[in-house]
């Protein structure tokens, strides 16, 4: 009843509302509740104000009609106190009238569920989500955090989201982890623990986590003409209670302004480790069109070291054994959209001896990988952006599929694949399986499948075809054995990949997704993320060979139908 009384309560205030330009009250619940639309012309900046201190201040489409969907601010550290909520400049707003408090957040019962939600694939509750940021593994909780939006569809209001997992599938989503402040918005960063606490952080009993981060500055924040010339800078945060809570440190930032010494406002991106053989902190960061590596003994000083001109954005630098090998290792350098290098790194500077080559294409940019992983699993495990976007919804793009890097040996020489992690096999629900059958028995069988949230692995044996096609709900997947490239929906995009040299054999493994199709060749060797026709009806999958009398034999066929990561 309560529920009901609710729903006809906010139609009234719907039909009725009034423009206005402030709203006062005092805080006796958990969450603020705000109105937003999808086409209103502009956002609005809206600030919450106690006394004459701003507290919070984020950009929103408020609606001058009905709502498309509503969000949350969480103000329970506020309660007992009284608020202003006004628009900055002193527009009048009927969005703003529709602003209620309230513990119970009643629009959010379908979360999960909705028409395009990613069911295998981590998305935000509310709100646009891009680079994972942080990514940590301690005391059972992989934390995964990101670039978020808690307040509308589109990119903009620059936080960190916050989510965990105890196994890499299963997400439970926190309150946000860090705001933006006077020093600027929450860009993309890393987080490390400090198990010897050269930060002086530590308090209590947990192990301190210490986030570090861009703080993104707009000479003014209303002008998007302005984001081409932010004031990039890099700062601290710290969490003494498993990521639950957040201080920033007083003296950020810790890496000031260098757009003198770089000529450029490109600056950002830090990712940091503790680098043994030298028992430092080392940071790699984006500057100019390159990486420059700094080095600490506490993540408060840090020492500029070299650079080196390279690829762009979102830049990590970690060390892989080669074929499995500890004692035959490469240090990887790769950047927000695939491209890497192999080299050496002596915990000052480091030296490219292979590439530049790429191991990813499609939707998918600023990926990063997990820091703590145990040694006695000892895996490389990334999570990328998925950069497809779902239409018509409260939330907006998604993060690829955690997979694990490793470093093999080739016919070119050692390169980087990227498989699905092996904790896939968690959402595994009835099988299907065959071995050496032709396409037509392969297409029997996938003409039973009618879910459409499946990971496919096929082996491919080229007997005379010159390309053959993987169709999905209609979405057509082709090879070209001729030119050695994927064509996806005839020549939408084309991606180039070259097997190895003599091999008449393919593997492919394929995660499939309400919004995407993932496919992994090779174990991996080459990766694409690739958005699916959202409004195409249910045709099925199957496997064409191509032209007349041309034909492929299939080694081997599993395909799982998927339970979802929310349930």
């Amino acid at each position: 009843m309560k529920r009901l009384f609710f729903i006809v309560i906010n139609t009234v205030v719907v039909s009725s509302m009034m423009a206005q330009e402030s709203v006062d009250l005092k805080i006796e619940s958990d969450y603020l509740h705000f109105p937003v639309s999808y086409d209103d012309d502009a956002e609005t900046r809206v600030e919450l104000v106690i006394g004459k201190n701003v507290i919070r201040a984020f950009d929103i489409f408020l609606p001058d009609q009905d709502p498309n969907f509503w969000v949350f601010l969480d103000v329970s550290d506020l309660k007992g106190k009284k608020v202003t909520i006004r628009t900055r400049y002193g527009e009048d707003k009927k969005g703003l009238g529709l602003v209620y408090q309230s513990d119970d957040r009643e629009y959010l019962e379908g979360v999960y569920k909705e028409k395009r939600r990613p069911q295998l694939h981590f998305s935000s509750m509310r709100g646009w989500n891009n680079d994972p940021n942080g990514l940590i593994y301690y005391d059972g909780e992989y934390h995964l955090f990101y670039q978020h939006n808690p307040y509308g569809y589109d990119w903009g209001n620059m936080h960190w989201g916050h989510s965990v997992s105890t196994d890499l599938m299963h997400w439970k989503e926190l309150p946000e982890a860090l705001y933006p402040d006077e020093i600027g918005v929450a860009y993309s960063g890393s987080a490390v623990i400090d198990y010897n606490n050269t930060s002086g952080f530590k308090s209590g009993e947990e192990e301190v986590i210490v986030a570090i981060y861009t703080s993104t500055w707009f000479p003014d924040r209303d002008q998007k003409e302005a984001r081409e010339n932010p004031l990039e800078r890099q700062s601290l945060a710290y969490s003494n209670d498993r990521g639950r809570t957040w201080t920033k440190y007083d003296g950020n930032p810790v890496i000031g302004d260098r757009r003198k010494i770089l000529g450029s406002g490109n600056d950002r991106d830090p990712n940091v480790f503790w680098h043994e053989p030298t028992q430092k902190w080392v940071m790699i960061l984006f500057e100019r069109i390159g990486m420059s590596i700094f080095t600490s003994d506490d993540l408060k000083e840090w020492k500029e070291e070299s650079h080196f001109e390279t690829f762009w954005e979102c830049p990590e630098l970690f060390e892989l054994p080669i074929d499995g090998d500890p004692n035959n290792t490469k240090w990887v350098v790769y950047d927000a959209g695939g491209d890497y290098v192999l080299g050496d790194f002596d915990g000052k500077e480091f030296k490219i001896t292979s590439g530049a080559h790429n191991y990813i294409d499609g939707e998918f940019f600023a990926a990063q990988t997990y820091e703590n992983i145990p040694a006695t699993d000892g895996r490389r495990i990334q999570i990328g952006w998925g950069t497809i976007q779902t239409p018509g919804m409260p939330f907006n793009m998604m993060m690829a599929f955690p997979t694990e890097l490793t470093l093999r040996t080739t016919n070119n020489g050692v390169r980087m694949f990227n498989e699905p992690a092996n904790e896939i096999d968690l959402l595994h629900s009835k099988e299907y399986k065959r071995e050496n059958i032709s396409p037509e028995e392969a297409n029997i069988v996938l003409k039973e499948i009618k879910s459409d949230k499946l990971h496919l692995k096929c082996e491919i044996e080229n007997i005379n075809a010159i390309a053959y096609t993987f169709n999905f709900d209609g979405d057509d997947l082709k090879y070209s054995i001729r030119n050695n490239t994927f064509i996806l929906n005839d020549e939408e995009r084309i991606f180039k990949y070259l097997p190895e040299l003599g091999s008449k054999k393919m593997k492919f493994e394929i995660i499939l997704d309400k919004s995407s199709i993932e496919v992994y060749v090779d174990y991996g060797r080459f990766t694409m993320v690739l958005p699916r026709n959202l409004d195409s009806e249910n045709q099925g999958l199957s496997i064409v060979p191509g032209y007349g009398d041309l034909t492929i034999n299939i080694k081997s066929l599993e395909v799982y139908e998927m339970k979802s990561i929310w349930e």
